[in-house]
């Protein structure tokens, strides 16, 4: 989603608020809204548990149910291919699953997340939250779909994640989003040849990897070679 494909644009809703005579009673109630968001979110961290994937977004704790065998699949084979290209090359650290990417106002789990070297030489062996990745991988699922079309387009673009895939298992295409603006425009969507990141240098895979585990383990070893 970007502001062209919304009724209003950020700017024309903030000159609305600007313009009316109700903007301190506004300002008030919005600040009481995050005053109150954020004390539920510091209990999120003090609860959160390692045996769920769970987000914070917009002021809800949302708990993932478990993923079918497609979506495993398709995350374990991606994770495998980038993890070992990154590893080779040195190019960074790859998370996978239950890392906790926190942002302005929201907490992810994304299925798959890249940081360049530069971010992750910064990062401690304890720390248990962490800043916006370069890259993000979502494999969607019936019941995380429009989040992460929605709220997290969104968020992950105002963050500047510059690159961003959505992996359908049911359908085995990815869509490749790559940032301008502060809005992701769509680069390619696939479900055959092979693609090429923007942000992990050198990565280019067949897309038939991400889904058909022969396909995978062909990949992978023309990666390590």
């Amino acid at each position: 989603m970007s502001e062209s494909d919304t009724p209003f644009t950020t700017r024309e809703i903030v000159q609305q608020l600007v313009r009316s005579p109700r903007l301190p009673q506004l300002t008030r109630q919005l600040q009481a809204i995050l005053r109150a968001e954020q004390e539920k979110r510091e209990r999120f961290y003090e609860e959160m548990s390692d045996a769920q994937k769970v987000e914070f977004i917009n002021g809800e704790i949302i708990v993932q149910s478990p993923v079918k065998l497609r979506h495993s699949v398709a995350s374990g084979n991606l994770f495998a291919l980038l993890n070992a290209h990154v590893q080779k090359h040195a190019l960074g650290y790859v998370g996978h699953e239950k890392l906790l990417i926190a942002l302005t106002r929201n907490d992810y789990e994304p299925d798959i997340c890249f940081f360049t070297q530069e971010k992750a030489a910064a990062f401690a062996p304890d720390q248990m939250k962490f800043p916006a990745p370069d890259l993000v991988v979502e494999v969607l699922s019936d019941s995380t779909e429009a989040i992460d079309r929605g709220v997290k387009f969104e968020d992950y673009a105002l963050h500047g994640v510059a690159e961003y895939w959505l992996v359908d298992p049911e359908q085995e295409s990815v869509e490749q989003y790559l940032l301008g603006d502060e809005a992701y425009k769509l680069a390619v969507k696939m479900k055959s040849g092979t693609i090429q990141s923007a942000v992990v240098s050198g990565f280019e895979i067949p897309v038939r990897a991400i889904f058909d585990p022969a396909e995978q383990f062909t990949a992978l070893q023309a990666l390590l070679r």
